[in-house]
């Protein structure tokens, strides 16, 4: 089931073109990795799912409803977590009195659940909080909303190495089959354990849009000692004595996706990769 999709759309700012006649669906029950190099449109693209960018053709639907519309059905069944954001000078409790209203299925429930898994409670001030400890307040109150779409900003930055894994542990406990969460990153180490979906952006082109399931079963991930011959290999690199690659999975053998090599290997070897999953 298909319910947000990108019809025909095109944006840009001033000379640069972002989207040219893009389209995409996005189905529900997954968690999506939004990849892509710096500049690629990941951004663009939750912003105006969100409704926070209008097309300048096309449309942008969400379970139909037009996002240009910015109805109230379509933005409290919604949120989005920017990379940059502020918050008030307030306590969190106050904070979430204030803004829970806008959100029918908010979960009081779903937002301890996320601050144990970080190890905070709701009994903080807002104003005396470091920048990580904000954004992880900030995700867990994202998370509480309950959302059926739920959009994330590199929201790993900023966040140490415990932390990173909080969050996965906080998103994996409040997934539901018919919540999708689309995480747009740069840090793909950082959530290639979470992902049930992975959508790698150019701009206008989508280079691969594909589950994890599929994409194991395509494609095989192989390391080797450096100098060995990797038969068949679609993209090779080289990390600290040792070669990483990417090959066919002729032998119906699934290995752990390496979510940088197979990164990198989409970028290197589009038309290849295009043809596999063709």
């Amino acid at each position: 089931m298909s319910y947000a999709r990108f019809e025909d759309v095109s944006f840009g700012f001033l000379k640069n073109k972002v989207f040219e006649d893009f389209n995409l669906e996005i189905k529900e029950g997954s968690i999506y990795g939004l990849l892509g190099t710096n500049g690629a449109g990941k951004s663009t693209l939750l912003y105006l799912l969100a409704g926070l960018l209008f097309p300048q053709k096309g449309r942008v639907l969400y379970n139909g409803m037009d996002m240009c519309d910015r109805c109230p059905e379509a933005l409290s069944d919604m949120y989005f977590v920017p990379e940059e954001f502020s918050l008030p000078n307030m306590s969190f409790k106050k904070y979430i009195a204030i803004n829970s209203k806008f959100y029918p299925k908010f979960s009081e429930e779903m937002l301890t659940k996320s601050l144990d898994a970080f190890g905070m409670t709701s009994d903080i001030n807002l104003f005396q909080l470091s920048m990580g400890q904000k954004k992880k307040a900030f995700i867990c109150f994202a998370l509480a909303t309950n959302t059926n779409l739920l959009m994330m900003d590199e929201p790993t930055n900023g966040l140490d190495i415990p932390s990173k894994s909080n969050f996965r542990k906080a998103v994996s406990q409040s997934m539901t089959d018919d919540r999708t969460i689309i995480v747009s990153t740069h840090q793909v180490r950082d959530v290639e354990n979470l992902l049930d979906r992975v959508l790698v952006l150019d701009n206008s082109n989508i280079l691969l849009n594909e589950t994890i399931g599929r994409i194991t079963e395509k494609l095989s991930f192989v390391q080797s000692m450096a100098g060995q011959t990797v038969e068949d290999a679609i993209y090779k690199q080289s990390l600290m004595g040792f070669d990483l690659a990417v090959v066919k999975n002729q032998d119906n053998v699934e290995t752990q996706v390496n979510m940088e090599l197979l990164f990198n290997a989409v970028l290197a070897e589009r038309q290849k990769i295009a043809e596999i999953f063709r």
